[in-house]
């Protein structure tokens, strides 16, 4: 088994530092505009970053034993040498693409992921709202095990690409040169990934490098001001409500539908997917918008979020131009 570092651990302290000093930047040259800080908001946030480490521990039991149990059937090898780990981190940033935009277009997978964009504000405790249950996610990477790579490698190269995307949530970095911005997520992508204007959603989803997300249609760059969120954003700080939320609306969904063939479209089709003919009753839990139809709202661009249960929409903004209609009542991401 290799021996590679714990590039999370490790990283803690820097973590700390990083948010200190952005608490203290506000501090001492306040932005009207920017989202900023909300000690409740924060508090959330660093909850629910400190929860999934406990519950990602309990989902690595089995994640752990189904990756050795196909790493052990594969014939082939990839030897962990410092030479092949910038392939690895590569082939593990494009299966974190896919992740990622997978988690936007299949509801289930969203009920997951719609905790990293619960939050109106978006600084450096944004990153560290990670969900409870990430056991949506090891699928993706099967791949990289098929090919022979260590289960211990992906792990450590998803731990680079976790650690590295901390910084990107900050409002306090503008643009960076040209030839950074063209390859590289960097702030002013990744504001736009947790954006809620029409134009912005589901836009961005690169990890490391934004390359993906140009070459598969899914990149807009950041033009207007965001506001973060969700288009029906949920009212509440609880931690378990947080996490669950948008299962709990699932559920909801699914005792409601008149068909088996409507169940597995509240399951399984784009988060904001409706039945044909369906009419969202006034004031029950969007999931998103209601296209006309029996088509998912996903199909409608390269990825469909959702929008989470709970309070009102954040006040409309004027779509950016993109290839891609405005959509209403989604969840941003």
């Amino acid at each position: 088994m290799p021996h590679l570092p714990d590039v999370v651990l490790w990283s803690v302290p820097a973590f700390v530092l990083l948010t200190a000093v952005e608490v203290v930047s506000y501090r001492l040259r306040p932005d009207e505009d920017a989202a900023g800080y909300e000690a409740k908001d924060a508090a959330t946030s660093v909850g629910m970053g400190l929860g999934s480490l406990v519950f990602d521990a309990l989902w690595k039991i089995p994640i752990v034993a189904i990756y050795s149990a196909v790493y052990a059937l594969t014939p082939l090898r990839v030897p962990v040498l410092w030479w092949t780990l910038l392939p690895m981190l590569l082939v593990q940033d494009f299966l974190y693409y896919w992740s990622h935009r997978g988690h936007h277009v299949i509801r289930v997978l969203w009920a997951c992921h719609v905790v990293h964009h619960s939050s109106r504000k978006f600084n450096f405790t944004t990153a560290l709202r990670q969900p409870w249950t990430s056991w949506t996610v090891w699928p993706f990477y099967l791949p990289m095990i098929v090919l022979g790579v260590h289960p211990a490698a992906v792990a450590f190269c998803s731990g680079v690409s976790l650690v590295y995307q901390f910084w990107v949530h900050t409002e306090r970095i503008g643009t960076l040169p040209g030839p950074l911005e063209s390859v590289l997520n960097t702030p002013s992508h990744h504001r736009v990934h947790h954006a809620s204007q029409g134009g912005y959603l589901d836009r961005n989803f690169g990890g490391i490098l934004i390359v993906w997300d140009r070459m598969f249609g899914s990149f807009v760059r950041e033009t207007e001001r965001p506001v973060y969120g969700l288009t029906k954003n949920i009212a509440t700080y609880n931690p378990l409500r947080v996490a669950t939320h948008e299962y709990a609306a699932i559920a909801r969904d699914v005792r409601a539908a008149g068909s088996w063939r409507e169940r597995a479209g509240r399951i399984f089709r784009g988060p904001g997917w409706q039945p044909a003919g369906a009419v969202p009753e006034a004031g029950a839990p969007a999931s998103g918008p209601a296209p006309t139809g029996d088509t998912p709202a996903g199909d409608a661009a390269p990825a469909g979020g959702a929008a989470s249960t709970g309070g009102p929409a954040p006040a409309p903004s004027t779509p950016v131009a993109s290839p891609v209609a405005p959509t209403v009542e989604r969840g941003a991401a």
